[in-house]
Order: structure tokens, then sequence, then C-alpha cells
């Protein structure tokens, strides 16, 4: 089971290795749900740190719909981002109709040579979930798939994500859970969906406050609480 734990610093980043996490997302703007971090930052966190580092390309909260203008700049991110040596990337675009921005996410695969890909909770956004879930598996190169399963919280999804882990069996795409994940409630999640990668946030910081530190001993008990 692999655990991965957003990091907003280095001491974040510092704090979820020490807890036993297995990869981080690395972003800014937790509060709007995870916004590209500087690129000071993400040099300075994947050199602090062991374990793979995947960093947010998302330049605004405004919507998942993006412009040529937009692309270019996360096409930029992505080429230094890929430089400094960071393992990878955490994508999502949507056209207005709600289906995945192929267009956009070719232009942002094409600097990706080598990074691990997730497209991320975009996708829950999707008109059609399933039909999306399609559209990339047609791209070899996006290996994780982070969904609440179009929910607000992933226990509110655990249906859906359970759909989506039976269909990608045998693929190149993993499942990964998250959103409103915590101590109390993972195990449920994971016993009933059968996903193998989970993400979770606030749920493993201190007073599980968004804008607190990362708890060492939070993401210590995840790991060993549900053997993952």
């Amino acid at each position: 089971m692999i655990v991965e734990v957003i990091a907003t610093s280095v001491e974040d980043a510092k704090r979820a290795e020490q807890g036993g996490a297995d990869r981080l997302e690395l972003i800014t703007g937790i509060l709007e749900g995870g916004l590209t971090p500087s690129w000071g930052l993400a040099e300075a966190v994947v050199k602090a740190v062991s374990i793979p580092v995947n960093v947010m390309i998302r330049p605004h909260s405004q919507s998942f719909c993006y412009n040529q203008d937009d692309l270019r700049v996360m096409r930029e991110d992505v080429r230094v981002i890929r430089e400094i040596g960071a393992a990878g990337i955490v994508i999502g675009m949507l056209t207005e109709e709600g289906t995945i921005d192929q267009r956009g996410l070719e232009m942002l695969l094409s600097e990706a040579d080598g990074l691990d890909v997730t497209f991320h909770r975009a996708f829950d956004e999707a008109a059609d979930h399933f039909a999306a879930l399609q559209v990339l598996l047609g791209y070899p190169q996006v290996r994780h798939l982070l969904t609440s399963g179009g929910q607000k919280n992933a226990l509110d999804g655990a249906e859906r994500i359970a759909s989506l882990v039976e269909r990608t069996k045998h693929t190149q795409l993993s499942i990964l859970a998250g959103s409103g994940l915590t101590l109390d409630n993972v195990g449920g999640l994971i016993a009933k969906t059968g996903v193998k990668e989970v993400h979770v946030g606030t749920g493993v910081r201190t007073g599980g406050q968004a804008l607190q530190y990362v708890d060492v001993e939070k993401v210590r008990e995840l790991k060993q609480r549900f053997q993952l």
C-alpha cells in the first residue's frame, strides 16, 4: 500500500518522510485545493528528502479549464520541475463540456518525459467518469488517478472508487483515493474499495488543521495501524 502525503513546505516534507510516507504531493495553496509551488520550493524539497516528490502543476483555482496562456505556463513549469529532479507531476484539465482536455494533456505530457504522472481530482468534475477513465487509459504516461469518486470526500465516493479500481485492474493506471481521509476512516475505505494507494492531507496534520505542519506520529500511526 502506498501512502502519499501532501506537503506545502520543506518542513512538511521532512516530517512526512520521517513518519514513513511513501511519496509526497508538493503544493502551495492548500485551502484552494493545491496550486503550483515555486520552483525554489520544489528544488529545496527534492534535495531535502529521499522519497519521491510529485509536484502539482495548477496555475490557478478558477476552474480546471485552461486557455493557451495557462497551458504554456504549465508546460514551462513541467519543464523546470523535470530539470529540478522531481519524481513526477500532478496535472488535470477539462474542456468546458466536462471531458478530458486531450490537447492540453498532450501538451504537458510532451514535456514530461521520464516523470511519474498523476491526473488529479479534475477527474471528479468530469461529466462522465467512465468515459474520462477510458481516455486516460489511452495515455501510458499517466500512472495514477487521484479521485474521491466524484464526491466531496472519498468515503462518500467509495462505491465509485471501487468501480474505478475494478476497471483499472491489469492496466498502467492505479487509483489513488483521496479527500477527507483520516486515521479513523482510511481502513474502512481500503476495505470497501480495494485501493492500493491513499492520499492524505489535513488528516495527518497537527490538530487536523490544513495550515499546520504534517504530524510525524499521525503518518507513522497510519502506516502501522493498517499495515500500509
